[in-house]
């Protein structure tokens, strides 16, 4: 089984978005009930909102860990995957109704063009889904990711389809 798609990585039983061992490090934890945002040294969870409140969720994911420096991000184009808020997720949730994000921390080593296309398209399709719980079975979620962390195309296009299909065949 693969062990980590981008940023998201398999860590003991738990799939987790960013490196929690870094210096402060911030990670996104993805458990049956929802996700929770933690910081590198403290039990409890910074935030934790249940799967049910989000209405959209959406990933992005910085290639390279210099490209998450402040600097970059003053000169990125809107939507640019750069800057401190190159490492996130980003959605709506419901309940009250709000925009709602959390940043994490990139890991040392560079995330492919290929793992960053099917990822945010994973998270694009379990939201036109209504399935994004789906990311907190690390059964399903290791199933999916072992046949999608063989992309390595930059078509976004190829990318989406290979969600698609992927999707289809865990009955998503």
């Amino acid at each position: 089984m693969a062990q980590y798609l981008g940023p998201l990585e398999l860590i003991g039983e738990r799939w987790v978005i960013g490196d929690p061992t870094r210096k402060q490090g911030l990670s996104l934890v993805l458990t049956p009930e929802g996700l929770e945002h933690h910081r590198r040294g403290e039990a409890a969870p910074l935030l934790a909102v249940e799967w049910s409140r989000f209405m959209e969720l959406q990933v992005r994911a910085a290639h390279r860990r210099w490209h998450t420096t402040p600097g970059l991000g003053l000169s990125a184009q809107p939507g640019a995957d750069l800057g401190p808020d190159g490492c996130s997720l980003h959605g709506l949730v419901r309940h009250p109704y709000d925009l709602w994000s959390a940043r994490y921390t990139h890991h040392e080593r560079r995330y492919t063009g290929g793992h960053v296309i099917v990822l945010k398209a994973l998270f694009g399709r379990l939201t036109e889904a209504r399935a994004l719980n789906r990311l907190g079975d690390p059964e399903w979620l290791g199933a999916a990711v072992a046949k999608l962390s063989s992309h390595t195309s930059w078509s976004a296009s190829k990318g989406d389809l290979l969600v698609k299909e992927t999707l289809k065949s865990l009955g998503t």
